[in-house]
């Protein structure tokens, strides 16, 4: 089975200047990878080699994956702006629209379809500003999966919600992962929580990718050595 991603030797930055690097990595189908580190180590810069944002500064990066969904970090859209729920997430199909044409019935069909997915088709026609923080993250991911993918690639999906919707949002992930087969990079914070949802944990830190089984490299000691590590080197810097 071919991989989704596949990094060999990469090294990314921006204006000539390296933000990691030597990262040699595979994303297979089907995975579900927890991405954790220091702020500012180069989680979201990953995130954007993967998506091809940002062009290798050596090494190699090859997509195989077909369709990609991406849930940013911070959501730029107005909540003040008058959109329905189901508007926000019609504009995933915006990508695929040509000239002037409007939305297919198919795809107005697969908007409703994907909210039901994510537990929201009831506030289909609601403000996108009146949802709570948790359920606006839900329609995001709704939005993200209006393509089709068969990966999902999520930046802080559960940061700023309280603990009830971070398990909604786990478990609406584990279920997309575990029936659809849809592979799943996580960036969280939450390490509890990627501890216990996923089967592969990166640390990015120091410019640097280590791959590890999560129990391992997410617990306290793993935890104590990685950040431990990481001020070492800083001090010495």
């Amino acid at each position: 089975m071919t991989a989704l991603f596949v990094l060999d030797g990469a090294a990314f930055g921006y204006g000539g200047r390296t933000v990691l690097s030597g990262v040699t990595l595979r994303v297979e189908p089907g995975a579900f990878v927890g991405l954790v580190g220091p702020n500012g180590a180069g989680k979201t810069t990953l995130f954007r080699g993967l998506l091809g944002l940002v062009r290798p500064m050596g090494g190699t990066a090859v997509r195989h994956a077909r369709a990609i969904g991406y849930v940013p970090q911070r959501e730029t859209l107005d909540v003040l702006f008058p959109l329905t729920v189901r508007e926000v997430v019609e504009m995933g199909c915006y990508s695929r629209l040509r000239g002037l044409r409007g939305l297919r019935a198919e795809e107005r069909a697969l908007a409703l379809t994907v909210l039901e997915r994510v537990g929201l088709a009831a506030h289909a026609r609601e403000p996108f500003s009146s949802l709570s923080g948790g359920q606006r993250q839900r329609a995001l991911i709704a939005r993200a999966l209006l393509v089709q993918p068969d990966v999902l690639l999520l930046d802080e999906p559960t940061s700023g919600v309280d603990r009830p919707a971070q398990r909604a949002i786990l478990d609406l992930l584990l279920e997309l992962n575990r029936r659809d087969g849809i592979a799943i990079l996580l960036v969280s914070h939450e390490l509890a929580l990627v501890r216990e949802a996923v089967r592969e944990a990166w640390w990015v830190a120091d410019g640097r990718v280590e791959r590890g089984e999560p129990r391992e490299l997410l617990s306290p000691q793993g935890l104590d050595r990685l950040f431990g590590a990481a001020g070492e080197r800083l001090e010495r810097s």
